[in-house]
């Protein structure tokens, strides 16, 4: 029945992109707003007209927000669903919530966590407009290599346990995980483009705003789907991962 979990985990993801929406409208627009009022103070210090408005910041911070971050949870609490269909059964005797926290938990490190630390998010008026394809090919590199390097630190895992028992085993994973994403963390190209006149102050509000968005949108989804598809008597059938309804 991966069908009915799959609806099961895009209404999650809708009620996460509404929780998150609600935050980024409180929290976060507010240092958008100031990164470009320093944006158009700065163009109008050099003499630069302001740029054609295509679509106004008032739709932009409301509708065009709403949209975004709905279409996000829905899209990847899909996905959220079908990761978990699959891993159901295969990772041990968890439980329904319990294995819906802990993938929730490994996407926020694997998806969000790790990129941000080298590559974290900026507001308006950071970076150079040239660079901005590397920069995205980049983050998106950096999640491809965390994505890679938990599901291999989860296979060390599932060896280090049958030798080492589930707590040191554990250990061990996390370690070769760790050990992979600083390698490659300390290897990939750093970007810098803060100016120095930049207020560390609203570049700090702005990056902990995005992180905080990222994890109301998968605590939401971990939890709230794991009570869903429990909810809706989802069972166990036969040891390998698939699901039916009871």
């Amino acid at each position: 029945m991966v069908g009915k979990l799959l609806v099961r985990g895009m209404l999650a993801g809708i009620a996460a992109g509404l929780l998150t929406f609600g935050f980024a409208r409180l929290v976060g627009e507010p240092q958008v707003d100031q990164a470009i009022s320093l944006e158009e103070k700065a163009d109008s210090a050099k003499g630069e007209a302001p740029e054609p408005e295509l679509v106004s910041r008032e739709t932009q911070a409301g509708l065009g927000l709403l949209t975004g971050v709905v279409t996000y949870g829905a899209a990847f609490g899909g996905l959220f669903s079908l990761v978990f269909a699959y891993a159901y059964g295969r990772v041990g005797a968890l439980s329904v919530r319990t294995l819906s926290a802990w993938l929730a938990l490994g996407a926020f490190i694997a998806l969000v966590i790790v990129p941000n630390i080298k590559y974290p998010a900026n507001p308006p008026s950071v970076g150079d407009p040239e660079t901005i394809g590397t920069r995205t090919g980049l983050f998106f590199l950096m999640i491809a290599i965390s994505l890679a390097a938990m599901v291999f630190s989860l296979k060390v895992r599932r060896r280090a346990v049958m030798k080492l028992g589930a707590w040191n085993g554990s250990i061990v994973a996390g370690m070769v995980f760790v050990a992979i994403i600083a390698a490659v963390q300390l290897s990939m190209p750093a970007v810098n483009e803060v100016p120095a006149a930049f207020p560390a102050v609203l570049l700090w509000k702005f990056r902990v705003a995005a992180i905080g968005m990222q994890a109301i949108m998968w605590t939401t989804i971990g939890l709230l789907f794991g009570a869903l598809v429990e909810r809706s008597a989802f069972v166990h059938s036969n040891g390998r991962g698939v699901v039916k309804s009871a």
